[in-house]
């Protein structure tokens, strides 16, 4: 039984690696199960916990579904509250922040996380000449790039 997990939760790992936009449980189940049909859901969300609770794969807390990221370094994502993309935001993470609520509150902070909520350019070029914040697709990781 050990084999298979370890079979099953590379494949969930590399169905993370293999994406750039923060792929929701969903995306990385419906990805792993093209290679493996019989595989459960619960067992994919089951791996994505371990992976994120071993520090392999980052797990993002935003509003619509959690989602996963490959990196592991520490950093502050966007949110479209339109299209609910989500990508990294250019912006180092602040460890002075940790220190200033550590010595203003004696708590012991180990990292903070921040989601910036908003429309992404995709959204509101459709929210300008439609009305509808919702794009065709999810553009968000190439209008963030260019």
């Amino acid at each position: 039984m050990a084999t298979r997990d370890t079979r099953q939760r590379r494949m969930v790992l590399e169905a993370v690696r293999s994406r750039t936009d923060h792929p929701s449980a969903d995306d990385i189940y419906l990805a792993v199960r093209e290679r493996d049909p019989r595989i459960s859901r619960g067992t994919v969300y089951r791996n994505l916990n371990v992976l994120a609770e071993s520090g392999e794969i980052t797990h993002v807390k935003v509003p619509s579904a959690d989602r996963y990221d490959l990196r592991q370094e520490r950093h502050y994502h966007l949110f479209c509250v339109g299209c609910g993309a989500v990508c990294d935001a250019p912006l180092d993470y602040r460890e002075q922040l940790d220190r200033q609520v550590e010595a203003g509150t004696g708590f012991a902070v180990q990292r903070h996380r921040m989601i910036f909520e908003g429309l992404c350019p995709a959204c509101q070029e459709k929210e300008k000449s439609s009305g509808d914040p919702r794009p065709e697709e999810n553009t968000i990781e190439k209008e963030i790039r260019s």
